[in-house]
Formats: C-alpha cells, structure tokens, sequence
C-alpha cells in the first residue's frame, strides 16, 4: 500500500472515530440529581410534578430525594448525588444559608449545581450555575400594592401575617416586600407576625392563636403562601366570623385551592408564583451540559388574582 493510500485511510478512520465519539457524546444520557424540599404544599406537589414528567419528557434520568422541610437531609441527598457522579444536582433550599461546605464540594467534583424556587446566600457565587425561579420581593410588593389599592376600610388596618419557613428565602422576601409597599401608608400596620412554616395545619393552628390574642381587632390576614391562608380560612370560620368579609385575605402561589376558596368568597386575592419551573431546569441541565453559558438569574412570569376573576381564570389552572 503506498504511503499516501495509507495517510488517507488513516485519516478517514480518525474522522470516523472523532464522528463515532461525538454521536457517543450526543447521545450520552443526562443524569439529575434533584434534593427536594418536601411536600408541605398544593404547590410543592405540583413543583415536584412538574420536575419528574419534565425529566421524562426531555430522557434525563432523575434521582429525586425529598428532605421533609430539613435542611441536613438536603445535603445529605446532595453528598450521595457527589458520590454516584451525577451530571447535574439541582435544588430548592429550604433556607437560604449553611450550603458553603457542601457546595464547595460539588464544586470540586466538577458537578454544576442550578438552584430552582428558592436562592441561597453565599459568598462565592460561582458555587451554582443558575438560580431559576420567581421574584420573592416582588410577590411580597404585589400583595401590599392590591391591599393599599384594595382595601375601602377607613382608620388604621391591622394586619397579621402568616410567615413561610423561619430563615426560608421566600419567608424573608415576601415580608420585605409587602411590608416596603405598605409602610408608604403608616395606618396599614402588622399587629403579629408568626411562622406557620408553610403548612395548611400550622396556619390554623397560628390563626387561632391571633385571634385569641387580637380577635375582633384584626382587619386583614396576609399569608406568605395558600395553604397556610386555607388552614387559617377554617380557624376564622370557627372563630364565628366571616373570611373575606369580616378579616380581608391576601396569600401568594394561586394553586387550585386558593381558586376554589375565592370563588366561595373567603379568600380576596392570590399573587401566582409558578411552580411549574421543570421544562425549563430540564432546559438548563441540558445547557450546562453541553458547555453554554447560562444567566445567573431566571425569573418565571406571573400574575395578580383576586376574587372578581376566580371564576373565569379556574379552568386555565394547572396546579
């Protein structure tokens, strides 16, 4: 065989390995290793729905652990993902600090890291990719702009305000979002203010203790999410009063239940915050995969619903 013959056919067979090896690379199966929070909410379930057929639909192979609202478990879940290799660990932090150690430790297993829902506080940012999810702050703005809008009562409004897991980052920036907007008018004030740590049972079990403290005193409940407001909707009920009528309800995440509760009139507005987010974590793994570069923040669009629009807009819900 001449020399040059011998070149071409040496040639042709590297292009077909190259080829070979990339097709290999291509078809290379993504493997996510997701730590969720828990299943406190209608709005957990539908988030965590939301992930696994997103994985299914896009081929990628789900490791999914659920940490019941604690933090240890979280990073527990995340030190095995490290240790079986995944290609991507993704999570949604149930509060917003202590990630540093084991975060770091993603990071030298060469494992990208996304967060969804819910941000951590950090110093070194390059410890996560992307963080995908709603506007916390903005949530909070939404619901004290539709109170001051809102509300026809006249003199000082005494609120009470049902917060989201102590330390979590959507506890934090819904209270400091609402309470920017309102304390543009000093009469709307927070009378108390109490964790009911997301949960449907903790917020009755709250609410009625607000209102054997400030009873008929209280004007309007703001609840940092639905299922605590519901909880609270049945203490009011058995208190002897009317929800949204005699004690003005605003809560954030407008799932099914919060529709089903305005459309009979006991809860006045909802603020969306969409958990829909796995098409585009599914999106992001494959990226971050492939070598793109991702923005550091995404941010979900969403809407205001009160009670008027219950009706109407039910049907169009998917969670």
């Amino acid at each position: 065989m001449s020399i040059s013959r011998r070149c071409v056919l040496t040639l042709a067979g590297g292009l077909l390995l190259a080829a070979t090896a990339g097709v290999q690379a291509a078809d290379k199966k993504i493997t996510l290793g997701f730590a969720q929070v828990g299943a406190e909410s209608e709005w957990r379930t539908a988030n965590t729905q939301s992930i696994k057929q997103s994985a299914k639909d896009a081929g990628i192979t789900l490791k999914f652990s659920d940490a019941q609202q604690k933090q240890e478990n979280q990073i527990k879940a995340i030190r095995s993902y490290i240790a079986q290799k995944v290609d991507v660990i993704a999570f949604s932090p149930v509060v917003e600090s202590g990630w540093e150690t084991v975060l770091q430790e993603a990071k030298a297993a060469k494992i990208p890291v996304i967060l969804t829902d819910r941000a951590v506080s950090v110093k070194d940012d390059s410890l996560y990719v992307t963080f995908i999810g709603s506007d916390f702050v903005e949530e909070g703005r939404r619901a004290g702009k539709w109170l001051l809008d809102n509300y026809k009562g006249q003199g000082d409004v005494n609120i009470v305000e049902l917060q989201g897991t102590v330390g979590s980052a959507p506890a934090i920036d819904r209270k400091n979002g609402f309470e920017e907007v309102i304390k543009a008018q000093p009469r709307f004030k927070i009378i108390r203010s109490q964790t009911g740590d997301f949960t449907r049972a903790k917020g009755k079990e709250v609410m009625e203790a607000f209102l054997k403290a400030e009873g008929k005193k209280i004007n309007v409940l703001y609840a940092h999410n639905d299922d605590m407001a519901i909880g609270a909707i049945q203490a009011i009920e058995e208190a002897g009063l009317k929800p949204g009528k005699d004690i003005i309800i605003i809560s954030i995440d407008a799932v099914k239940g919060a529709f089903e509760a305005m459309i009979a009139g006991k809860l006045n507005v909802t603020v969306e915050c969409n958990p829909q987010l796995g098409p585009q974590l599914m999106e992001a793994a494959k990226a971050v995969v492939a070598g793109k570069q991702l923005p550091k923040r995404i941010v979900t669009k969403e809407g205001v619903f009160p009670m008027e629009v219950a009706a109407k807009e039910f049907p169009n819900r998917k969670y």
